[in-house]
């Protein structure tokens, strides 16, 4: 990190003292821009700097009440790993200690030794205030602490009166407005290999207590049920949708809130989160590499943290048109080799997105061949790249990349394919460990839990130079850091579940492999076509291309799945359909090498492999047999039209 990043008036800022170590200095600032920890030993400085951006929140605690003879009040009480502290109305607080601890939880970017080269790990300060004889006094200083966090983490004015107030009623006051609505979780158990309650229970909820997040949780029970709750229920008591699960539950959601006659404020005021915990998670993976996030390192964190910051992004949709229904899609169309292997690998839902692999081997064995014909209405201005420009083209990124330090991907325009470093899990290390946050420049870095303690009081220490009230002021650091933190309970939180036993038919909840029929009586509103309906001609200045395929696939998002970087150069809201095609005579080994190629984007690279932008297609199949599907859902098999809908929907990023 920058030790020059947070510039700026402090809003707050304190000096500490270690006691276990003489001549050593901490002074702590607040700004608008993060939290700066500047260290001065022997004439030495050092700074560690946690971003605004990087802190989730931060929460109030008292001292637990302790078994023993220990004095709690006493700086030898308190030692490394034996922090003890619950909320402050708790009956377990210890009425001797008059301190107040302020928690403040950060995700920090850190160096990791993989190839993405970074991941984000868990910090915690905690701020122990300890300066006044009466335990009121000491938590008035807390709160204002608490209050000028909260409100930069949520990007709100700073009450700077109220900073200054010695009323701690009007400092607990200020607190109402932050407060905000509670999201909406819809959890699908059945996502991939049905872990998804279990991941949300041990790796969200915890999140969502430090952010101090409110939420009402829902469990899927059958086919279409998100989709149902979004269509019937007052969502607007919710400030955001959030989905625990795969693609599958996002697709239901979102053509949910297109069945709602107030679909345009349904879209515009509720924005869809992504937890992933199904097999594919393209739109996840998609947000993150959108931001620039290390999604493969911990995926449901990452995606935990978009839910947390909840900064709405716009997002193309494309209205999909069949013989019997129009649905809205948010990921992607397909015909042939990659709809199949999606398809069919149901029955292998249980080894997650392995799956995949697995099925791709018995494709290519059993190779299919579909007779059809395409049309397309090109992106203005935009071409079909040849192999051997995009490999030339590859060859300047590298060369780029080394001299200026940027992505492959900043130097390429929107009309080109660019590959990018493979993912490397699509999967949790739900057992990965913590390590230390490192100063820039530092040798002794600031540990991933650190706390920091006012003086005891005046009774106990030296006076030091008063406060701006005139108020003695008794400053010290105690460097006692625990490595495990309590998680705390989501106050106000409403788990709302059905029925273990309850079956999930359909694609994404194993059964069998049905296109999923909404209610016949339910009517699907959103953005009039402006295109011809499916059985009239289309018009004469759209391209064709007739013949036998492999596969014809169209994606609006960079990743098809966690490990399938389907269009390098796709952007949440670039009004662009990729749409790839790959006719018959392709041979196997090219075929291998180009499902091979999806994990890092160089698929492209193979010559049969034409990746063309539109904005509208229609696909109508001569030969009967395999799959049509719309965000990896079965659809009608026979004549498909889609068409670019910009930037309708919003999701939440970081």
């Amino acid at each position: 990190m920058d030790g020059g990043g947070v510039h700026g008036t402090p809003v707050l800022e304190e000096t500490f003292y270690i006691l276990s170590k003489k001549n050593t200095v901490y002074r702590v600032k607040l700004t608008e821009k993060g939290l700066s920890l500047q260290k001065e030993s022997n004439g030495n400085t050092k700074i560690e700097v946690i971003r605004i951006d990087d802190i989730v929140g931060c929460r109030c605690m008292r001292s637990k009440r302790r078994s023993g003879g220990s004095c709690a009040c006493h700086p030898n009480a308190i030692r490394r790993n034996n922090v003890r502290v619950v909320e402050e109305n708790s009956s377990e607080q210890d009425e001797k200690d008059v301190s107040a601890y302020l928690y403040i939880y950060a995700y920090v970017l850190k160096k990791y030794r993989v190839k993405s080269g970074q991941k984000r790990e868990r910090m915690t300060i905690t701020l122990r205030f300890r300066s006044f004889d009466k335990y009121e006094d000491n938590m008035r200083e807390a709160q204002k602490w608490r209050l000028a966090v909260k409100c930069l983490v949520k990007n709100k004015s700073i009450p700077r009166g109220i900073l200054a107030s010695e009323d701690s009623q009007v400092t607990a006051q200020s607190f109402f407005h932050l407060e905000e609505r509670k999201l909406l979780v819809l959890l699908n158990p059945k996502s991939g290999p049905g872990k998804a309650r279990e991941l949300f229970q041990q790796r969200v909820v915890p999140v969502f207590a430090e952010a101090e997040i409110g939420f009402d949780l829902y469990v899927t029970k059958h086919a279409n049920y998100a989709r149902d709750f979004v269509r019937t229920k007052d969502i607007y008591q919710w400030r955001g949708v959030v989905v625990v699960g795969g693609d599958g539950i996002v697709f239901e959601v979102i053509n949910g809130l297109f069945e709602r006659e107030d679909w345009q404020t349904a879209v515009k005021e509720l924005p869809v989160g992504v937890i992933p915990c199904g097999s594919g998670n393209g739109l996840a993976k998609t947000i993150s590499y959108a931001v620039e996030e290390p999604y493969d390192q911990n995926p449901v964190l990452i995606s935990t943290l978009s839910v947390i910051k909840c900064r709405c992004a716009p997002m193309d949709l494309v209205r999909v048109e069949t013989k019997s229904q129009f649905l809205f899609s948010f990921l992607s169309v397909g015909w042939g080799l990659l709809s199949d292997i999606d398809i069919e690998s149901e029955r292998l839902r249980a080894i997650g997105g392995q799956r995949f692999t697995v099925w791709s081997v018995a494709r290519l064995i059993g190779l299919r061949t579909y007779r059809g014909k395409l049309w397309y209405l090109p992106v203005a201005g935009c071409r079909v790249q040849s192999a051997q420009t995009y490999m030339s083209g590859l060859t300047r990124s590298v060369s780029h990349c080394a001299e200026t330090g940027s992505k492959p991907r900043d130097i390429f325009p929107a009309t080109s394919y660019t590959p990018v470093h493979p993912s490397h899990s699509c999967h949790d290390s739900i057992n990965s460990r913590y390590r230390p946050l490192q100063e820039v420049g530092c040798d002794d870095p600031v540990t991933d839990s650190l706390s920091l303690e006012t003086s005891l009081g005046p009774a106990l220490e030296d006076l030091r130079d008063g406060d701006e009230f005139g108020r003695p002021r008794l400053d010290s650091y105690y460097s006692a850091a625990s490595r495990r933190s309590t998680y705390f309970s989501t106050a106000g939180s409403d788990y709302r579940s059905v029925a273990d036993n309850c079956s999930y038919m359909g694609v994404h909840g194993g059964g069998d492999i049905q296109p999923r029929r909404p209610n016949s009586n339910v009517r699907m509103y959103g953005p009039p076509s402006q295109l011809p309906a499916l059985t009239q001609p289309v018009p004469d200045h759209w391209s064709s291309i007739e013949g036998d395929f492999i596969l014809v696939h169209a994606s609006y998002q960079s990743h098809l799945g966690s490990d399938c970087l389907f269009a390098p150069n796709s952007k949440l809201a670039d009004g662009i359909i990729w749409l790839l095609v790959i006719r018959a005579g392709i041979s196997r080994g090219q075929l291998l090498q180009f499902l091979l190629g999806l994990s890092s984007g160089s698929h492209l690279l193979i010559p049969q492999a034409e990746m063309i932008p539109v904005t509208a297609f229609r696909l109508e199949p001569e030969t009967s047999g395999g799959h049509m599907t719309v965000d990896g859902e079965v659809v009608d098999y026979g004549p498909i039209q889609a068409e670019l809908m910009p930037s309708l929907a919003n999701i939440m990023s970081m």
